[in-house]
């Protein structure tokens, strides 16, 4: 079965955007592990705001979201949008059922790239398997937190840890180790 990787920056005091849903505080120096990452990946799930988003940063970008990224299938999960670029797949019906078909489909794995409703979601269903935190080393103070209030605790297993001279510390965990 492919792992589902929940793979995103976040600041240190757990917030992913800032209040008015800026990410300028986001390290972009270095490649701080994406291309290998690119490497271990085939798909990326994506919720609506987070495609919203990336669609706008593409225009300004001559079409590249993220410097580097190889094309991938984009799976966007949204319950009100109509249609979605050509390549992409909208998933607008049950989400956990859709997720649970693609993971057992055959593939390398999938990028959980946003955003946290979507993430809260299938964490809740027990569907993403590793967190790949990159904890920018500011505290914004306010905005979207990732971790919302859980209905029980989730244990972790440290898989791998990085620190970079920027100060960025790259972490990966397993979920759901006992």
């Amino acid at each position: 079965m492919r792992k589902l990787i929940l793979g995103l920056a976040i600041t240190l005091d757990g917030y992913i955007e800032g209040p008015n849903g800026e990410y300028d505080w986001c390290f972009t120096d270095q490649d701080y592990g994406l291309n290998s990452f690119f490497k271990q990946i085939d798909a990326i799930f994506i919720g609506r705001k987070s495609y919203e988003m990336m669609q706008q940063q593409t225009e300004g970008q001559n079409g590249e979201t993220i410097p580097g990224m190889p094309v991938l299938p984009e799976y966007v999960f949204s319950k009100t949008l109509t249609s979605v670029k050509e390549g992409a797949v909208l998933i607008s019906g049950d989400s956990i059922v859709e997720v649970r078909k693609i993971k057992n489909q055959p593939g390398k794995d999938i990028w959980l790239f946003g955003g946290a409703t979507l993430f809260h979601s299938l964490m809740k269903e027990g569907l993403v398997d590793e967190l790949w935190l990159s904890v920018h080393p500011i505290l914004l103070g306010a905005g979207k937190l990732l971790f919302a209030e859980q209905e029980h605790r989730t244990k972790l297993k440290l898989l791998e840890s990085k620190t970079y001279e920027s100060g960025l510390l790259s972490i990966r965990y397993g979920v759901g180790y006992a």
